[in-house]
């Protein structure tokens, strides 16, 4: 597949970027990508090592980067992290909404707690990190935002209540939202991908191994690449990769007698 690998690029140090949940995986990938573009980094993760990756890219690619411990599962995590970056004079050209929380538990199995916080995160957190990120952006004309959204928003499975529906909200606000700026020099991308090799799921290594090897799991190398290369782009929607949207309306209408069986062996992935 041919990527433009100079879409995006700047002139090294000359714009800022911000990247929530960038500690690991998919976070980290658009973190390392984007200073490979030349942009300077904002990392913002709820892990303190953090920090040690902010210092690694810093080194690597000679951008600036400041990392900043923050749990954004909280009622006012945007308007604080907004309000702190607004008065240290930050301006960014691009702000990626990574962070989150996978559930794989039946809701009545659910803690109170857990339930509260995956919605703050995805859905709240990140239409306040739009809303107040995406007015600075506006006012400048230009500026790109990305959003997680999830391939499981076609697959409400017993397990994946709570997830899915989530992510669905994410893709549903992202596409309204970036017709709402058509024009304005502001682009919203949600990317919706299926199973990425990362520790998220509870996978063992030895099976996020084989699901990249089969090509089951993207690596969040890749799946950080598609993300960037859609949002460049200006697309609204993106589904990596093309045999994953084939299979919509199947994920869509799966029979009960499929969906049982798929579930008992979920089962020990609940968390």
């Amino acid at each position: 597949m041919c990527f433009n690998r100079n879409r995006g690029v700047v002139e090294r140090g000359t714009a800022w970027a911000l990247v929530t949940g960038a500690a690991l995986g998919i976070g980290r990938q658009y973190a390392e990508q984007l200073a490979e573009k030349g942009y300077n980094l904002y990392l913002v993760d709820e892990l303190n090592s953090i920090e040690q990756e902010a210092q690694t890219i810093e080194q690597q690619h000679n951008v600036k980067c400041v990392a900043k411990v923050l749990d954004l599962a909280q009622q006012d995590a945007a308007k604080r992290l907004h309000d702190e970056t607004t008065a240290e004079g930050y301006a960014f050209d691009v702000v990626i909404n990574n962070a989150g929380i996978f559930s794989h538990c039946d809701i009545l199995t659910t803690p109170h707690e857990r339930i509260e916080r995956l919605i703050l995160l995805h859905d709240l957190t990140l239409t306040m990190m739009c809303r107040l990120y995406g007015e600075d952006m506006l006012k400048r004309g230009k500026g790109r935002i990305l959003n997680m959204s999830s391939y499981s928003i076609w697959m409400p499975f017993p397990g994946l209540a709570l997830y899915s529906a989530s992510k669905a909200y994410v893709k549903s606000f992202s596409e309204a939202f970036a017709k709402e700026l058509h024009k304005t020099g502001v682009s919203v991308t949600a990317i919706c991908p299926a199973g990425i090799a990362t520790d998220l799921y509870g996978l063992s290594k030895k099976l996020q191994k084989f699901g990249t090897s089969t090509g089951i799991l993207m690596t969040p190398k890749g799946c950080a690449r598609r993300g960037l290369r859609a949002m460049f782009k200006g697309r609204k929607v993106v589904v990596p990769d093309w045999w994953y949207k084939l299979l919509i309306p199947f994920c869509k209408y799966l029979p009960g007698f499929i969906l049982r069986p798929l579930r008992n062996f979920t089962m020990k992935w609940q968390k």
